[in-house]
């Protein structure tokens, strides 16, 4: 906890939000990794107000350092238990090493949830013998419950047990009934979350809050899930004035009820709509080639049928050797004059500008003085 404050994953998150992660952990069953909330217990032990512990709790939970396993009831535990009198379902939660920390840190993690592992390198050490049993000894500050590797959202850390944010209205009901959702595996598609540097999330929070108060549709959103639906606008290099320029374009005259969620729907049917044009400028450049080819091969044909070339009679393609051995012999001056004369191009392409010139200059040269000799 102490490295996820330092590193300001959370802006509101501070020693006051350590003071309760201690509590907790001072209680938590190191078997299990669960720890009863006990509110107002914990907040006449750690001297601060019962508002304050909610809202610093929900702090470790949007860091991602709690996830709930239990969610407190109204229903009577004790008559469950066949005991008189009341009191109340108690809030669980489990005790989390979120993966943004192991990634920092350089540690390797088998498996998911509970069950996962630390894997350490022991490439270059004393061989020990080494094994991740559960823990055996509870109390024990050495041991650390395993990370959770499955991400859901950012804030939304999926465990075994159900959801890090449910309402009390759903948590209220019997879940008895119904199994819990298990856990699914991302697609690397939407793994770029589980693979975000620390400081860019803190500078993707930072861009979000000015997002926020530049755009008032925005501002009933939760800061780190508006930062996380932001992520393509900050990747292709926006500023926070240009992210809140393209969300005025997206709401006018009216207000999301769920801001985020609109963001990311817009964006997904923005991409789809660029996917199509992008395939139908594709489709339509193909069929650009294809009539310019046809074209090209139609010209090519009414000329071959004018000058009569046909398959027995096309010209070769001249080489490089059939221009060095023209070029050799520069006693053939007259007939490269001549040539130039009928077709300069073709000359040129064949003998060579230099040999060309001296045989226009010798031509020339030479009817100079048969003119001056006639005369």
């Amino acid at each position: 906890m102490e490295w996820l404050i330092a590193a300001g994953l959370h802006p509101r998150a501070n020693a006051t939000t350590l003071t309760v992660a201690r509590d907790l952990g001072a209680r938590m069953d190191y078997d299990t990794g669960h720890a009863r909330y006990c509110m107002e217990e914990t907040a006449a032990r750690v001297g601060i107000d019962v508002s304050n512990i909610k809202r610093h709790v929900s702090y470790l939970r949007e860091l991602g350092a709690l996830a709930w396993v239990v969610h407190g009831t109204r229903a009577n535990i004790r008559r469950k238990l066949g005991l008189g009198g009341y009191a109340g379902t108690a809030t669980v939660y489990a005790a989390v090493i979120p993966a943004v920390y192991d990634r920092a840190m350089g540690h390797r993690i088998d498996g998911t949830g509970y069950n996962a592992r630390a894997i350490i390198d022991q490439r270059g050490r004393t061989p020990e013998p080494v094994d991740n049993p559960p823990v055996d000894n509870p109390g024990s500050e050495s041991c650390a419950p395993p990370s959770l590797t499955v991400v859901k959202e950012v804030g939304q850390v999926q465990v075994e047990s159900g959801f890090n944010y449910t309402s009390r209205k759903r948590a209220s009901r019997d879940t008895a009934s119904r199994p819990h959702q298990t856990d699914q595996k991302r697609s690397s598609s939407q793994g770029d979350a589980s693979r975000r540097h620390p400081l860019q999330v803190a500078r993707d929070i930072q861009i979000a809050r000015r997002v926020r108060a530049l755009v008032n549709w925005t501002q009933t959103e939760r800061l780190r899930r508006l930062a996380y639906v932001l992520r393509p606008f900050i990747d292709r290099g926006l500023d926070s004035h240009d992210i809140a320029a393209e969300l005025a374009g997206m709401c006018l005259g009216w207000r999301p009820a769920q801001p985020a969620n609109y963001i990311r729907a817009a964006l997904a049917d923005q991409a789809a709509r660029e996917a199509v044009l992008a395939a139908d400028a594709e489709r339509l450049a193909g069929q650009t080639w294809r009539a310019a080819s046809a074209q090209q091969a139609a010209d090519l044909a009414s000329l071959a049928a004018l000058f009569g070339i046909g398959p027995d009679t096309d010209v070769p393609a001249r080489t490089d050797d059939d221009r060095r051995a023209a070029q050799m012999d520069w006693n053939i001056w007259p007939e490269v004059a001549a040539h130039y004369a009928d077709d300069p191009d073709d000359a040129i392409d064949l003998y060579g500008e230099d040999l060309v010139t001296f045989a226009v200059r010798q031509d020339a040269r030479i009817n100079g003085h048969r003119e001056m000799a006639h005369v």
